[in-house]
């Protein structure tokens, strides 16, 4: 009798250097102080849904931003970055002084991000492995907060097919993607529904997480 060869194992998933996650930093008063900025933002940049180039599928998410400039997607123009809201034709509300802080505390960049943007995740909504490279300042790192109901991040490699990890998320804690984490593949797997009450009771369930980066 032959045996079949054994299975091969998965190489075990190492978080990439870089990869940092500061549990906490917005404490709770921070953090609704954040949201009621991002409302204010929400106010005069509306979310709105975007679409994947090509296919004009939308995303699960909603999405606005603030800042100098926001990163937008649609079916004909594809990822890219625009100067004003791509429905009201009006430029994105400025950045919120805690970001800016936020960055200068943890990115270790020598000028201010250029974009924030702003995903709003419903329960159900998710987003699929990706790598931010619609920025010209691709050494610059990538700045997240998480604010709301808990979500499920995955970490991957510089390759799809890389093994992934994942970490859960709490309202508050902030993700930094530094040096060779910065060009590896990360996603969202879930949102844990219901399990925060800092969002307005119109975006209950939901997430709201905020993604700053330097684009030129």
């Amino acid at each position: 009798m032959t045996l079949p060869p054994p299975a091969r194992a998965r190489p075990a998933f190492t978080p990439p250097h870089g990869l940092r996650l500061l549990p906490g930093w917005f404490a709770p008063g921070a953090q609704r102080a954040l949201i009621d900025a991002v409302c204010a933002i929400e106010a005069q940049a509306p979310f709105y849904q975007p679409a994947m180039p090509r296919t004009g599928a939308p995303l699960s998410v909603t999405m606005t931003n603030c800042g100098p400039l926001g990163w937008v997607t649609d079916k004909d123009r594809g990822y890219r970055y625009e100067r004003a809201h791509p429905l009201t034709g009006q430029p994105w509300p400025p950045m919120p002084d805690a970001l800016l802080a936020l960055w200068e505390a943890v990115s270790g960049w020598p000028q201010p991000p250029q974009a924030c943007l702003i995903n709003f995740y419903r329960a159900g909504s998710r987003m699929g492995l990706h790598v931010d490279a619609d920025e010209d300042a691709r050494d610059a790192p990538v700045v997240s907060v998480s604010l709301g109901d808990p979500a499920r991040f995955r970490m991957g490699g510089p390759q799809r097919s890389d093994p992934t990890g994942s970490l859960k998320l709490a309202s508050g804690d902030v993700v930094v993607l530094a040096g060779p984490a910065r060009r590896c593949f990360h996603g969202v797997d879930r949102i844990y529904p219901g399990q925060s009450q800092l969002l307005p009771e119109a975006w209950r369930p939901g997430r709201i997480n905020l993604t700053l980066r330097r684009v030129n």
